[in-house]
């Protein structure tokens, strides 16, 4: 191959995205609008961005959990509870540009309950928080005053459900001022309270204007109508309970002052509607609603259930029947998973028409009201992240080369029965569920239209996207439908691998099933912890052609095709744990624990008889000293890629299976192992959470990319090789940006930059323009230029000028002019001119430099002035370190320590350290000095005694040698 025409190599790849843990367990809220949403992983509450899935920032926690938090509806501050009893408020960001740095609370009630705190709300007004502890309290707090307006006791447990009645009219110019506190209890019962100030002294503080019976197990859900005429109450007993609070009974018994009669509160049961299972969220839906399919109407009150099967449903509240349900009904499943299935909470957002529901499994969904779909689902957790694959499930059949539908979607196997596919661009994803145990590896087919996995229920299954409807919006992540099983082994499949070539739908043999305009697939792969590689007809198996309406409603088991086994090899003495097929299709690849790699020829044939295929063993790659986690062919040359348990990566010659090179550089396992830049790089990941990018050519490591703790499981390559993606136990997955070019041309900048600058200081100094070229060159960074520049000083002349100006003025440097420089020099380039010096100063070579410019500035700058000059650079330093919007930092610097100092005291630090530095030196060569002295004097005795000695030959007049000795002294001390 021409060198002109090879690809250049790749040496650099930059962090582009990360999916990390989002929501591991604990209360999430969303912000009125519907746009941000926050979440709790680990003590830490996250703020993300729904549509862009960028995590905003991260409120810091007091190391306890968070056991309940809300967000004002002015979505102006974030109220949280935590185990420890406190209440911690945090004012929201309104920028959408993610923070480096935990934003610290604005307030910390430091025991705010006596018993922790699960449920708070938030009024209409953002104005008080309601919160309802474990020991029957409910407290009413001012947010922005942080005191207690209200408290509530008599709940005979723990508080569950709390609600707001704030009622508006909108046909009243003016709102109506009474606010209402509906709460609800263990004890079944739930209670009203009145929070004006003369209910409040009326009834004591504590006691309720109603108490509602009806439900016989713990109310999980409480919400009031707009108009607040309408109470719904949802609990454990499966039944949601519709509520008239606008009911008066008549006038009430004269009070004992005689202020006259008021008209009692009495609410009355409405409806009672069964549910059929246990409600842990209920809320009301706006009356002006508009739901697809469902009548509507300013009379219509409707509502929303979620509970323990993991369906929203949508309520008429009047009829009492189901108008739709949102999500997926499960088949029949184990208890385990019916318990992570269930809904823990659910919330509405009337801003996007949508209701949100928070699953057990750590599961975000977004459901769309106005066209009943899912419109988003973020996955909280994904646990230990085993393989990944890029997908292209929009990629038309066509398409032969990368394009933009390229790689859109990644496929990702966790320790978890369910496949995860997100998208490349955001945190939406799917989950899709067919296997019964863990899901071991993937592959793709077909360019990525086809997703092969294999489980540990001992079978694989293939995967094609369900075409999105002509009259539907196509959603950003497709759903995946199983379009094959394959069965028969006897242990669990740990390595699939499909056929790099698809079969057209004309050329597939008779009675195969594929229809014409699509596409088939040729064969698969699979080992098995049975030693076994299995070769699957899968000819019988299309994907990508139209679908009917009817089919639609069919049985989907009724469209899974059975794959037929057309040949088993006992292959390997031990677990088989990585299967790759040559880009031909004619070559196979198995590598094992037995720390072996074999490759085996494989003759497939495809006729209208039927399909016939064989596996043929060519070699058998030895040379590892640990098992074989991974094997990669080469894309365009004859070559194998091999990663072991040993650390290291091998590549195979194929024409006689020798070992032709070694990479050597991980410190644990080699995992995955995949080819770049048609194969003059590699790329590896390995135990030691590190990512390589090898030079094939010279076996040299190009680039380390660290972004993991744990062992790197999964890496994928995209089809144009511009991103890798990364997966590992520690649940992140890395998508890695190839940043080459771009690291280039800030090289070339930087280069011309500095060129341009050496110019302008050569310039600066052959015009004796000292100020500018002192300032560039502390700007520069390059103390060599500048110990030249004050050294050429003595030794220079005094210019023209200044012989014309008159008698050249004493300089304490040589120059006035560089006096006056370092007089005025501002305080940060100060600071970086003395720690300058005092590197100067620790060599006798350039010592004679460092102390003039230290005199210098000592005789020049006042003490304070120097001072300063180090609370200056502290300043600056702290300033472009941290945001400008951390209050907490403000007017502090970080030290190596975990606590703040003062920058008064930090620049002081700098200042001590400097000097306690310079003392010894100095002390070191006056010392020299004063000996080089002495011995001068010796020697001007030692000349002056000698018979007829050379100044006694010099002249006999004595004045003529003192003009002598002093030049010997000026002479010694100018060496020096």
């Amino acid at each position: 191959m021409d060198s002109t025409h090879r690809p250049k190599l790749k040496t650099a790849f930059k962090k582009a995205r990360v999916v990390a843990p989002l929501h591991i367990a604990g209360p999430v809220a969303v912000t009125p609008d519907g746009a941000r949403l926050v979440t709790c992983v680990g003590e830490d509450a996250l703020l993300t961005d729904v549509k862009a899935g960028v995590e905003i920032c991260r409120f810091a926690g007091d190391t306890e959990s968070i056991t309940s938090l809300c967000i004002t509806p002015s979505a102006s501050h974030l109220l949280l509870f935590t185990s420890s009893l406190s209440l911690r408020v945090y004012e929201i960001p309104t920028s959408s540009v993610p923070l480096t740095k935990l934003v610290k609370p604005v307030r910390v009630v430091a025991r705010a309950h006596d018993a922790p705190v699960h449920v708070c709300k938030a009024d209409p007004t953002s104005t008080y928080l309601a919160s309802g502890s474990a020991d029957g309290v409910v407290k009413v707090w001012d947010i922005l005053r942080g005191y207690v307006t209200h408290l509530f006791k008599g709940h005979g447990g723990v508080v569950s459900a709390l609600a707001f009645n704030y009622p508006f009219d909108p046909s009243s110019v003016v709102r109506e001022q009474k606010m209402q506190l509906i709460t609800a209890s263990v004890d079944t019962r739930i209670r009203i309270f009145d929070l004006s100030a003369a209910a409040s002294r009326a009834s004591g503080g504590s006691k309720p204007e109603a108490v509602l019976e009806g439900h016989v197990s713990v109310p999980r859900g409480l919400d009031v109508s707009a108009d607040g005429k309408w109470l719904v109450s949802g609990g454990r007993d499966s039944v949601v309970l519709v509520w008239d609070i606008s009911s008066k009974a008549g006038p009430a018994k004269k009070s004992s002052k005689g202020k006259g009669k008021e008209t009692e509160f009495a609410p009355v049961l409405h409806k009672t509607i069964p549910v059929l299972e246990r409600v842990e969220a209920v809320g009301l839906l706006h009356p002006d609603e508009d739901l697809a399919g469902a009548p509507s109407g300013p009379g219509k009150l409707r509502f929303y259930t979620g509970g323990e099967k993991g369906l929203v449903r949508i309520w008429d509240a009047r009829e009492g029947n189901v108008l739709f349900t949102l999500g997926q009904e499960q088949g029949e499943a184990a208890e385990d998973q019916e318990e992570q299935r269930q809904i823990v909470d659910a919330i509405y957002v009337p801003a996007t028409s949508t209701v949100v529901s928070v699953h057990a499994d750590q599961n975000i969904l977004f459901h769309s009201l106005s066209t009943q779909t899912l419109s988003r689902q973020l996955i909280g957790f994904n646990d230990e992240i085993i393989d990944a694959t890029f997908l292209s499930p929009n990629l038309p059949l066509q398409a032969s080369t990368p394009s933009a539908l390229s790689d859109t979607h990644v496929a990702l196997a966790t320790n978890s029965s369910l496949i995860r596919v997100y998208s490349t661009s955001s945190l939406d994803a799917r989950l899709i569920a067919g296997h019964s145990e863990i899901v071991l590896c993937l592959d793709r087919g077909a360019q990525g239209r086809v997703l092969a996995s294999g489980s540990k229920d001992r079978s694989a299954r293939i995967w094609a996207p369900v075409p999105a409807r002509a009259d539907a919006e196509s959603p950003a992540v497709p759903e995946w439908r199983c379009i094959a099983i394959c069965e028969g082994h006897a242990e669990s499949v740990g390595a699939v691998a499909l056929s790099r070539k698809a079969l057209a739908g004309d050329a597939a043999p008779s009675g195969s099933g594929s229809a014409s305009g699509s596409e088939g697939l040729r064969f698969m792969f699979t080992g098995s912890q049975d030693r076994t590689i299995k070769m699957w007809d899968l000819s019988p198996v299309s994907f990508g052609g139209p679908t009917d309406d009817a089919d639609e409603d069919s049985d989907e088991d009724a469209r899974v095709v059975k794959c037929k086994s057309l040949t088993t090899h006992k292959a390997h003495d031990k677990d088989i744990n990585a299967l790759d097929v040559a880009p031909n299709d004619r070559l196979l690849v198995s590598g094992s624990q037995d720390r072996t790699a074999k490759v085996w020829e494989i003759d497939y044939a495809a006729t209208g008889a039927g399909v016939r295929g064989e596996l043929r063993l060519l070699g058998t790659c030895k040379g590892h000293k640990r098992g074989v986690w991974c094997v990669r062919f080469g894309r365009t040359e004859r070559v194998l890629a091999t990663g072991s348990g040993d650390k290291t990566v091998k590549l195979w010659n194929l024409e006689d299976f020798t070992c032709v090179k070694t990479f050597e550089g991980h410190t644990n396992s080699v995992l995955r192992v995949d080819f770049l830049n048609a194969g003059m790089q590699l790329v590896s990941s390995a135990s030691d959470g590190l990512v390589k990018l090898w030079n094939v050519r010279t076996e040299e490591c190009t680039a380390t990319m660290d972004n993991h703790e744990d062992k790197v499981w999964a890496l994928a390559v995209s089809s144009d090789e511009s991103t890798i993606v990364s997966g590992a136990a520690d649940s992140v997955v890395t998508f890695w940006q190839d940043c080459t070019e771009e690291q280039q041309v800030e090289k070339e900048t930087a280069r011309a930059t500095l060129v341009e600058k050496e110019q302008d200081l050569q310039n600066y100094l052959a015009l004796h323009d000292y100020r500018n070229a002192i300032l560039l060159a502390l700007s520069m960074s390059q103390p060599g230029r500048l110990h030249k520049l004050f050294a050429s000083l003595t030794a220079a002349s005094p210019s023209d000028d200044l012989a014309e100006a008159g008698p050249r003025a004493p300089s304490i440097t040589g120059h006035p002019a560089v006096d006056e420089v370092l007089r005025t020099l501002p305080g940060t380039d100060l600071a970086r001119l003395l720690r300058y010096v005092r590197d100067w100063n620790a060599r006798a070579k350039t010592s004679g430099v460092a102390q003039r410019v230290l005199h210098a500035v000592v005789k020049l700058r006042a003490a304070e002035d120097i001072a300063r000059a180090f609370d200056d650079e502290a300043a600056f330093a702290a300033a472009t370190a941290a945001p400008a919007d951390d209050d907490d930092s403000e007017g502090f610097a970080k030290t190596g320590a975990a606590e703040a100092v003062p920058l008064e005291g930090r620049g002081t630090t700098s200042l001590k350290e400097l000097i306690d530095a310079l003392i010894p030196y100095t002390e070191r060569h006056l010392t020299r000095m004063e000996k080089l002295l002495q011995d001068s004097y010796v020697v001007e005795h030692l000349l002056s005694e000698m018979d007829d000695g050379l100044f006694g030959e010099l002249g006999d007049d004595d004045d003529e040698d003192e003009p002598m000795a002093m030049d010997i002294d000026r002479a010694i001390g100018v060496a020096a």
